[in-house]
Order: C-alpha cells, then structure tokens, then sequence
C-alpha cells in the first residue's frame, strides 16, 4: 500500500522514538491490537503507538523493548481493541529515544502505528475493552 503522507507520520529521526523504517497497510480484517496507556491522562487511550502482541511487563523491559521514554507515559492501564477493516496503518521497528534522564537504542520489535486522533474524532480502532491496571 502506498501512502507516503502516513509512513512519514510513522518515522522518526534518531533519539525521536517512531519508527526507524516501516510499512503501510491496511486492515482487510478486523484485528486485535493492544495499547498502554496512563490512567491519569484519559485521552491517550486511543493513541497513535499500538502492539498486536499482548504486552507483558516488567514495565521497564517493555520500555526498553519499545523506546518509550518515562516522561512520554506512566504505562498504567491497558486497553485491547479491534482495529477497524479499512484503516490504514503503519508496522515497523522502533526507533532510538533520547529520554531526559537515557537513551533506548533502536528495536527489533514492531510496532503499530495507528493515526488516532481523538481532537478531530479520528479514531481507527473499535470494540475496546479497558483490561485494568498494567503489568497485572
């Protein structure tokens, strides 16, 4: 799938977390896909950074594993939904991540990136259910 407006959404330079490189696609069937989040921030529920493996913790692994500094979220609550046949959406490794107090060097892990925009009611994901408090 060609969309080169949504992969450049997607990527990011070194030390800005994203995605180092990916590819667009599009849901031709419903998918499960897993998002942590912080409660004390309800509406990053439905963010852009997306697994479709359930996450694990220890919280800091899965930071490591997914260059997401601790400024950027608590990663508290966990949320599953199905992603929405026709939204297109990026899956690539992670970039690196220049935190305040680290650096996460690149991952081998994919990542999704779904372009959820809650402020303009975008939202590619449905059938949501919150799973609680993350790790469990």
């Amino acid at each position: 799938m060609d969309d080169a407006a949504l992969l450049q959404e997607a990527l990011g330079k070194s030390g800005e977390g994203k995605l180092c490189a990916g590819r667009v696609l599009e849901a031709m069937q419903s998918v499960t896909v897993y998002r942590v989040w912080n409660s004390a921030k309800d509406y990053t529920e439905f963010g852009r950074w997306w697994s479709f493996s359930k996450p694990t913790g220890p919280v800091e692994k899965y930071r490591a594993d997914n260059a997401i500094c601790p400024e950027w979220s608590d990663l508290n609550q966990l949320t599953a939904c199905s992603l929405k046949v026709g939204a297109r959406y990026v899956v690539g490794p992670g970039q690196s991540a220049q935190c305040m107090m680290m650096l996460y060097d690149r991952s081998a892990i994919n990542q999704v990136y779904i372009p959820n925009d809650t402020r303009v009611s975008k939202v590619y994901v449905e059938n949501c259910v919150r799973m609680g408090a993350w790790p469990n």
